[in-house]
């Protein structure tokens, strides 16, 4: 043993050219010893410098290997982790939720990432100054929310849905005990428009409401996959049809408004709107009317399906009907024996309430059920009730042939009217794009009573009461609707509700291209307040300015030029507004 180097003997020197499989705390210990043992040759040989060369070597790599280490970690954190978390899903208030779109894949609903601004008060340096801070950058805050999370015992939610800039806004005070967490938010792009139809979602991202509920799952399960989920609405015709009620309703002073417009062979519902449509309430779904005048339709269909009645039956309408002690009258009074098809042209209420009468009470209850009148709509927004009568005596059948007696919502009224003009077949009505595949429709009236009743309403257009709803070219159909409401037991002339059922266009074979628009007018304040003059005009205008995104063309047919005018083979008259 050398007397240069005292430690020599204690300890070995490790073979470094052996690869041993030794445990990693062997191979540690072995390898500080060398590094001593380097520092005892470098003083045993008078070397000074070299001790210092091998010390700073070991600093240096001591340091490297830790930035290598956090460097690795960062990496992981950043690109390994972020992409194993799906994006939306990566924190734990996310929501994967589809994008929703309209039928041409035009934006309904989208999330969009907010934040949730929370305090642990045992964190805030200054919780006055703190308070006087955040109250300036977020005047929105909640005074009472803040002071309760400021001087609590543990982290609270102060307020959530903070916009990215007003995150900043927060952040930028540097607050002791202020964070955030991400949070998805469902936003409209397009505001107040079709949000009767898309519906609104709490904030856990379950629907609440309309499309969000009634494709909850679905919605949820598209956004998943990474993507977007369509319904039936065609954005430019719910714009078309959204500004035409409001225009109407703010023209005739009214209390609200209806409207439906639907594909008659699929069910596909294309645009639905009340008004005002700042009111939570759906009206197409949540609210009955007793319509009127456009129930002679399904009254007229039965008498024709049936066989007990054609455009030539005679009924006798040249005074006043009596049923025990009810009189019935015609609004229009014509005084004479009609024709079917007169009686549907001026919607005389002595010709329907006689063809009921005839009918009975079992083919008419019969006929109401087929035509989805008497049970909720089966549509994926839930409906209400209608209001239906305990017992079906002749004066309860001569109302209930004109509209009066029975409540039903629009929706029940815009699938009975589909039924009528796609060639006999009852189809619910569906925010579905493309229909509802499990649903092939029942036929309730024959092919042949559905040609006769498009005909016959095509008629009503260009003759009869419904002739503020033609539309140059586009062939419109349709029946109009007037009933007054009843106020304190009885029904009152200034509380009415004006209707027209219109469908385009009414003529070709019964399996062709239709649609079908609904407008309701609840308590116009302008006279007259009937159907033919408050509800027709707005048909009419909302058939124009569609037919173009439907693809339907211009043309003439046997009553009109494809630019409107009338052929004169045939003679208008002048319709009484009912």
């Amino acid at each position: 043993m050398s007397a240069q180097d005292p430690h020599a003997g204690s300890r070995p020197a490790p073979s470094w050219g052996v690869r041993r499989y030794t445990p990693s705390w062997r191979w540690l210990t072995e390898a500080m010893w060398w590094v001593e043992h380097a520092f005892g040759r470098a003083h045993a040989n008078a070397r000074p410098e070299e001790d210092t060369r091998v010390r700073i070597f070991v600093i240096l790599s001591v340091f490297s290997a830790v930035f290598v280490c956090l460097t690795l970690g960062a990496v992981h954190a950043a690109l390994l982790t972020a992409s194993a978390g799906g994006g939306a899903s990566s924190h734990p208030n996310a929501v994967v939720r589809a994008d929703m779109v309209d039928r041409n894949g035009a934006l309904l609903a989208t999330n969009i990432v907010h934040y949730g601004l929370y305090i642990d008060p045992a964190q805030v340096w200054d919780r006055r100054a703190a308070a006087a801070q955040i109250r300036r950058a977020l005047p929105r805050v909640s005074r009472t929310r803040l002071q309760n999370a400021l001087y609590g015992d543990r982290r609270l939610l102060v307020v959530n849905r903070l916009t990215p800039r007003e995150k900043v806004a927060i952040h930028n005070l540097a607050l002791g005990g202020v964070s955030f967490e991400p949070e998805d938010v469902r936003v409209h792009p397009l505001g107040e428009s079709a949000r009767h139809v898309v519906g609104n979602v709490d904030t856990g991202g379950v629907g609440l409401s309309a499309a969000e509920r009634a494709f909850n799952d679905e919605i949820r399960a598209a956004g998943a996959r990474g993507e977007s989920f369509q319904i039936s609405i065609d954005l430019r015709v719910q714009g078309v049809l959204e500004n035409e009620l409001a225009a109407t309703a703010e023209a005739t002073q009214a209390k609200g408004a209806v409207g439906i417009i639907t594909d008659v062979q699929t069910g596909e519902v294309l645009g639905m709107a009340s008004w005002p449509a700042s009111n939570s309430r759906n009206l197409a779904t949540a609210a009955t009317y007793e319509m009127g005048s456009v129930f002679k339709t399904f009254t007229v269909a039965a008498a024709i399906d049936t066989g007990r009645a054609d455009m030539n039956t005679l009924l006798d309408a040249s005074e006043a009907l009596q049923i025990g002690n009810r009189r019935i009258t015609d609004f229009h009074a014509q005084n004479k024996v009609m024709t079917l098809e007169e009686v549907y042209l001026h919607s005389s209420n002595i010709g329907t309430s006689r063809l009921s009468t005839e009918m009975g009470p079992r083919v008419m209850r019969d006929y109401f059920d087929r035509f989805g009148l008497m049970s909720r709509a089966p549509f994926e927004i839930p409906s209400e009730a209608p209001i239906v009568p305990r017992e079906w005596s002749d004066s309860t059948l001569a109302s209930l042939s004109f509209g009066y007696g029975i409540s039903i919502t629009p929706m029940q009224m815009a699938a009975a009217m589909g039924a009528l003009t796609n060639g006999g077949r009852f189809i619910p009505l569906t925010l579905r794009k493309g229909g509802r595949p499990d649903v092939r429709g029942r036929q309730i009236v024959s092919p042949e009573t559905s040609l006769t009743m498009l005909d016959l309403m095509r008629r009503n257009v260009v003759r009869g009461s419904g002739g503020r709803a033609e539309a140059p070219g586009l062939r419109v159909g349709g029946k109009t609707g007037s009933a007054n409401k009843s106020v304190n037991g009885r029904y009152n002339t200034a509380h009415a509700v004006g209707t027209f059922a219109g469908v385009f266009p009414a003529d070709g074979p019964v399996n062709a291209r239709r649609y079908q628009i609904l407008v309701l007018i609840d308590e116009p304040q302008t006279y007259p307040r009937t159907g033919g003059f408050v509800a027709a005009p707005a048909v009419g205008r909302i058939a124009d300015r569609i037919a173009g995104f439907l693809g339907v063309a211009r043309r003439a047919d046997p009553y009109r030029t494809a630019l409107g005018d009338r052929i004169p083979a045939f003679e208008d008259l002048e319709g009484d507004g009912r």
